[in-house]
């Protein structure tokens, strides 16, 4: 009898052993640093719905936590990486965390239709990788950082439709790989940044209804790929 009961107590302590072992070899496979980060922008979040409830436990990408898309293979760090968070129409509010900017391998951040606030976390900069920035449909306030316009690969920046204000940055003018630039129906104000004229992939250039003075820059017209520009109540087809 006694040595079944220490059998079994065994057998119990080594499952458990087991299970701990198991659940931290899946982090081995994904940057803790990166979890931290996941874990943050959920707390500064408010998630009425419950849509993001497990991102606490497990591995990100292994776990399948709601809305975060992986890449399939491993990086050179030998780690996974979100390659996309999905966080569109979950009636999200509240502020979007500065450790966004630990999601360095990213390509697309969507928190589109929402209704979250607070302004834009200048360390979005931080993520190179950024191919899409969709802000579109909140209620998002202060001005656009700087920091955005030196994001080598973003190809679509929307911030229309929130209550972003002071005026457009001239780094702006470093996104050569933008084609789809939307700030229509902010608080924008000041000068349209003649700079812009030097963003070569530029298809779409929305900024109407906005606070936007002076005139519309010439320099526009020189742009290779330029199709339309909207501006106030002013719409030019190029």
């Amino acid at each position: 009898m006694l040595r079944s009961r220490l059998f079994y107590i065994c057998s119990i302590i080594l499952a458990l052993a087991f299970l701990h072992y198991e659940t931290n070899l899946l982090y081995i496979w994904f940057n803790w640093s990166a979890v931290d980060a996941l874990r943050a922008i959920r707390g500064s979040l408010s998630d009425p719905l419950g849509r993001l409830d497990n991102w606490n436990r497990g591995d990100p990408c292994v776990g399948n936590w709601s809305r975060v898309i992986c890449y399939n293979v491993t990086a050179s760090d030998g780690y996974f990486h979100v390659w996309q968070l999905e966080l569109l129409r979950l009636n999200l509010s509240r502020t979007l965390a500065p450790e966004l900017g630990q999601l360095s391998r990213m390509k697309i951040m969507d928190f589109m239709w929402n209704s979250i606030g607070g302004s834009i976390p200048k360390e979005v900069g931080n993520i190179t990788s950024l191919e899409l920035l969709l802000l579109n449909g909140n209620q998002l306030t202060g001005p656009l950082p700087e920091e955005i316009g030196f994001l080598p690969n973003l190809n679509r920046i929307q911030i229309d439709q929130n209550h972003i204000s002071g005026s457009i940055p001239k780094s702006f003018a470093n996104l050569n790989k933008t084609e789809h630039f939307h700030m229509n129906n902010n608080s924008l104000s000041g000068q349209i940044p003649p700079e812009l004229s030097r963003l070569p992939s530029l298809v779409h250039l929305l900024l109407d209804n906005n606070n936007l003075s002076g005139y519309l820059p010439p320099e526009l017209s020189q742009l290779p790929k330029l199709l339309i520009v909207y501006e106030t109540y002013y719409c030019a087809i190029v």
